[in-house]
């Protein structure tokens, strides 16, 4: 373990946030392309334009920094869902938009997708002890379940749908083709990214969602 800095020994930075965003950019992407495991933090250092000091001074050792990549992760995915203004549009729209919108984050961040991979592989001991995460995840369920509640009341929707179920099968029909991607395209000899496979794959899953909610 790193010995505690002695307040002398600290490093003196004239934009702390600014520094922090530097380090949390470049270990975002350390680990995204090299795991937990394989990360550096030399490199992140490096990437960041700090010294290792200053690295060890704001997260303490590597896993507390790739518990604050993880939090820094999952809040910027819960922030641009807060724009979709889900409860401002009727109930049938605002699964539309949460599908498409969870199918083209991950398309344009595939960083998110590994570094899931990563803490599942450690079995999510970081995301454990983050009672931050778990925070921020309560409101965005309980927007799903007040969209989940208007289309049962306006008759469109079934009864008894669970949001964190309906979410998880929302983000698992993204996140499985797209994680695959490369095995699936080779087995079925198809090039399941190419644009026009994009557009199908957005249509069938927005078709399998609304297809289990909508009432006959």
């Amino acid at each position: 373990m790193a010995k505690p800095t002695s307040v002398r020994d600290r490093p003196v930075t004239r934009d702390p946030e600014a520094t922090r965003d530097a380090i949390l950019s470049a270990a975002t992407d350390e680990f995204a392309q090299h795991g937990l495991a394989g990360a550096r933090v030399d490199r992140i250092a490096e990437r960041a334009g700090i010294n290792k000091r200053m690295l060890y001074y704001y997260f303490g050792q590597k896993e507390g920094l790739f518990l604050a990549v993880l939090e820094g992760a999952y809040q910027r995915i819960r922030e641009e869902e807060r724009q979709l203004n889900l409860t401002q549009v009727e109930p049938t729209e605002a699964i539309r938009r949460l599908v498409a919108f969870t199918w083209n984050y991950y398309i344009a961040h595939p960083e998110f997708i590994t570094l899931l991979n990563t803490e599942n592989l450690h079995r999510a001991m970081h995301l454990k002890q983050s009672a931050k995460v778990r925070t921020m995840h309560s409101p965005f369920v309980a927007t799903v379940a007040e969209v989940l509640e208007r289309g049962r009341n306006a008759g469109v929707f079934r009864a008894g749908v669970d949001p964190v179920q309906l979410y998880i099968s929302i983000a698992g029909l993204s996140y499985f083709y797209l994680s695959n991607n490369c095995t699936l395209s080779t087995i079925f000899d198809r090039d399941l990214m190419s644009p026009k496979a994009k557009v199908e794959r957005l249509s069938h899953m927005t078709d399998l969602v609304l297809g289990y909610l909508v009432r006959d």
